[in-house]
């Protein structure tokens, strides 16, 4: 395991971004990058701008990173855009959130297809305004047949709610005899999860120097490799991500074994 200062450590190569990309494409690339977009308020906040000028400069971010990790051949990036905490967040700044899926589909949708990215979403639907549900449905129907990378956006999403409703789900199963309990393994409890058509994250990328997962994809982040860093989300660029892969390629990953 690489030590804490090498997690934090950013690359000194003066090469340019495109020998960098080729250079990385030529190692193990990670199947499923998850990120925790973190920072957007605090980076609004030292220019002296709301809170909501940060999230809209976030999500010009999800964008770029969205085309390298779809060039580097990875296969979801799953991006944890909304909690099911983030509701405790004042109500004018929620209301902004929850417009930024359309504005954000709406300007980069033809892309994502013209790119063959499929877009998917995760997190409970229900409590989310129908023009946030119209724009991440839409994105989904117009990218269903494309066959590139998956941009998984977890909205309104809480790790804890997700494996509680899979114990719940796999309890009626039980009790309707469709299986009984000598059958439930950990892959037979992952396929009641929400990502159960995706290989667990093999990397997780933590912008703005907090070291916690908040909630985000518990169970399966249980053998993810960790990779923070203190750039807040908006200033987060494809270097950074290239750096965040490059320390995932000098990993080796063990899985318990040796």
């Amino acid at each position: 395991m690489l030590n804490k200062i090498n997690l934090w450590k950013k690359s000194s190569n003066s090469s340019t971004l495109r020998d960098r990309i080729v250079n990385t494409k030529q190692h193990s690339i990670p199947s499923h990058i998850a990120i925790i977009m973190d920072g957007n308020g605090r980076w609004a906040k030292r220019r002296a701008l709301p809170r909501i000028a940060g999230h809209h400069e976030g999500m010009k971010v999800v964008r770029k990173i969205t085309k390298l990790a779809n060039q580097l051949g990875v296969k979801v990036l799953t991006l944890y855009a909304f909690s099911t905490e983030n509701w405790k967040r004042p109500k004018s700044e929620v209301d902004y959130l929850m417009k930024l899926p359309e504005e954000f589909l709406g300007t980069f949708l033809p892309e994502l297809i013209e790119e063959n990215v499929q877009v998917k979403m995760m997190g409970n639907k229900e409590q989310l305004p129908t023009y946030t549900l119209n724009a991440i449905e839409k994105a989904m129907v117009d990218t269903k047949d494309n066959t590139g990378l998956v941009l998984n956006f977890a909205l309104n999403y809480g790790s804890r709610v997700e494996i509680l409703e899979a114990v719940k789900h796999v309890l009626n199963d039980c009790k309707s005899g469709i299986m009984n309990e000598n059958e439930i393994t950990e892959d037979v409890f992952s396929s009641y999860l929400m990502t159960s058509e995706f290989n667990d994250p093999d990397l997780l990328i933590r912008t703005s120097g907090e070291i916690r997962l908040s909630n985000f994809m518990l169970w399966q982040l249980a053998y993810s490799e960790f990779w923070f860093t203190d750039t807040l989300w908006p200033d987060f660029n494809e270097e950074d991500l290239l750096d965040a892969v490059d320390a995932y390629q000098s990993r080796q990953r063990r899985f318990g074994g040796v």
